[in-house]
């Protein structure tokens, strides 16, 4: 990874995807860690962590985080999740936040010398191009440690640097729980 002392770095996050990504190849990610590894490496201007929240849910798994992160230096940005139901007759839930990862990072690409994305999603491919073009550089941080890779062949590509989350686990990663009940920090929520 090549940061310099002096550039000014912003970090991107989107949420669902980073936690995707995480919870298959088993890292569970301590934002602390994970805003003080970058604020080492550049000047951070800002981190932002986008999410979609079911707002009639009387309880949401990740309202504590959004909380947490609102409250020590992270700008949140949330919407509405759609719910729907699929073919099978489950309940899924929708919420795309590229829009708004898009236009933030659009906004500030004046202000930047760094940008550290942490998503696979292509659809954000375009985007990464165009701040880019202004003179930034684009670190990309996913894996290609599953099968299938959880990045976009695209966006991989117009990133400068591809940086893969399991790279990163050490420095970001909170340590294995000794669980013996449970071997990945995602199974407490699928005891439905």
């Amino acid at each position: 990874m090549a940061f310099y002392q002096n550039e000014r770095v912003a970090l991107f996050i989107d949420g669902a995807n980073l936690y995707s990504a995480a919870k298959t190849v088993g890292v569970e990610i301590d934002y602390r860690k994970l805003l003080e590894e970058f604020r080492k490496r550049g000047r951070l201007i800002r981190a932002y962590y986008y999410t979609a929240l079911v707002e009639n849910d009387d309880y949401s798994p990740i309202r504590p985080l959004v909380d947490w992160l609102q409250y020590n230096g992270f700008n949140v940005i949330t919407k509405s999740a759609r719910e729907f139901t699929d073919r099978d007759g489950r309940r899924r839930v929708k919420g795309d936040m590229d829009v708004e990862i898009t236009v933030d990072m659009m906004n500030l690409a004046n202000h930047l010398d760094h940008i550290v994305l942490f998503s696979g999603d292509g659809d954000l491919t375009r985007v990464v191009q165009a701040v880019k073009n202004k003179g930034v550089r684009v670190s990309v941080v996913s894996t290609v440690k599953t099968q299938p890779a959880m990045i976009s062949d695209d966006l991989r590509r117009a990133a400068d640097t591809f940086i893969d989350l399991t790279d990163l686990a050490k420095l970001i990663g909170r340590p294995p729980r000794d669980d013996e009940q449970s071997s990945d920090y995602g199974d407490e929520e699928d005891d439905d």
